[in-house]
């Protein structure tokens, strides 16, 4: 299949690519970028003057359920809509139900995903059986099953000698480790940051140490072994210095935060609205403030959705009673754009956090549209405004902190392995 997309403004973060032109598509791969031979003979054209081409959105951080077969539709849903909001993998972790600690149930993850038709779904591998903390998983057999990564799916590991040999052991097969910088002890029975807010609603807390309890120890490991660890959802200001330092020192480290932490704080709880019910918990505006700025300098180089799809009945009940997460893919990509239009990033650097970052930390070959990779694209209306509800949210998950929000941006055209797996009017 050969296609063209024609007349689009093509931003390419990786190589600093940013002008109209047009790109050729060939057996799946980006066969042309700028002038296209004439020889080319395409067997569809899209027209895309006035909108962004740019690589397919990878989500380091999408949690989308049970991927066993009672509920045969999970991953299918969610993976058409992330393809729907412009992203073409989906990062999934381990935390899956069978957990991902074996290569039938990563095998089965892809084959689900594969069926639909929407974005690609990479499963990682669990550090542990069953997350357990106990007995290491057989990680070169995920690899081969197609696991980018291993992790904790963020259920921290207790026995720091078993951390250890699991570092170890995922360095020898050169596998990214993903861990949420989480203390085991002191960030599992709160709901809300620990602070003068959660005191005054009378919401159990979790202090900013759990988080940066949780990266210390795991950062001295890394230091000793050379893995390459992904702290996954940071949300503490307090965290920034431990990066610094373990970039300093040559530990190859890095981290990504989640959308809502840019954009909503501890305030947001005081209707005690349980949409605002998130893992991590909302910090303060100093906290949101300073990941901002981390993000902007490249501190942090990715930016994830946080998606963690509920129903309605999880969101019931008081606060602290209620089930962490909503829904994150349906705005990935235009809540990304509000940072730019809020001056936080340039459009390129917003883009970056999306599409290269993630496939650098991941190893991938994607996130990028220079001629020879795959063809994952996204091509979006800048100028498309919508609104947040739960009709409009194409998840199976209908509560989202965004709820109510006007948007600007949607995904028009998206392209897996250059395949159209969803194709949207402009301006509709």
């Amino acid at each position: 299949m050969r296609i063209l997309l024609r007349g689009g403004r093509i931003i390419d973060p990786a190589d600093g690519y940013d002008r109209t032109a047009d790109l050729g598509i060939t057996d799946g791969r980006i066969a042309y970028r700028g002038e296209i031979p004439a020889e080319f003979a395409p067997d569809e054209v899209i027209e895309v003057t006035g909108q962004i081409v740019c690589p397919g959105l990878i989500d380091i951080g999408a949690r989308l359920g049970r991927p066993g077969p009672e509920h045969p539709d999970t991953i299918a849903r969610e993976a058409r809509a992330a393809a729907a909001a412009g992203i073409t993998t989906l990062v999934c972790p381990p935390d899956t139900d069978p957990v991902t600690d074996t290569p039938p149930v990563a095998e089965l993850i892809d084959r689900r995903a594969r069926a639909a038709g929407g974005a690609r779904v990479l499963p990682v591998g669990a550090l542990t059986r069953g997350l357990a903390g106990e007995q290491l998983t057989e990680m070169a057999a995920l690899k081969t099953a197609g696991c980018p990564a291993v992790g904790d799916g963020g259920t921290p590991l207790t026995d720091t000698l078993v951390l250890r040999r699991a570092l170890e052991y995922a360095t020898t097969f050169d596998l990214p480790v993903l861990l949420a910088p989480l203390d085991p002890f002191l960030g599992v029975a709160g709901c809300a940051h620990e602070g003068p807010v959660a005191t005054r609603l009378g919401l159990p807390g979790i202090p900013a140490a759990a988080e940066t309890a949780g990266i210390a120890r795991p950062l001295a490991l890394a230091d000793a072994e050379g893995t390459r660890i992904h702290f996954t959802q940071l949300s503490s200001a307090l965290s920034l210095p431990l990066l610094r330092q373990g970039h300093g020192s040559g530990a190859p480290i890095s981290a990504d935060v989640a959308l809502p932490q840019l954009f909503l704080t501890e305030q947001d709880l005081s209707e005690f609205d349980a949409r605002f019910h998130l893992r991590p918990p909302l910090r303060s505006q100093a906290d949101r403030e300073a990941l901002r700025a981390a993000v902007a300098d490249g501190e942090i180089p990715v930016i994830c959705s946080g998606h963690s799809p509920r129903g309605s009945d999880a969101k019931e009940g008081p606060f602290a009673t209620t089930a962490p997460g909503g829904t994150g893919v349906d705005t990935l990509l235009p809540l990304t754009l509000r940072l730019v239009e809020e001056d936080v990033l340039g459009l390129a650097d917003a883009l970056a956090r999306l599409t290269s970052g993630p496939a650098s930390v991941l190893g991938l070959d994607t996130g990028r549209l220079t001629p020879g990779r795959p063809a994952d694209v996204c091509v979006f209306d800048p100028e498309a405004v919508w609104w947040c509800h739960p009709e409009t949210l194409r998840s199976r998950g209908r509560s989202s902190p965004f709820l109510g929000w006007e948007l600007t941006g949607r995904a028009t055209v998206t392209l897996v392995g250059g395949e159209i797996v969803h194709r949207h009017g402009p301006r509709e």
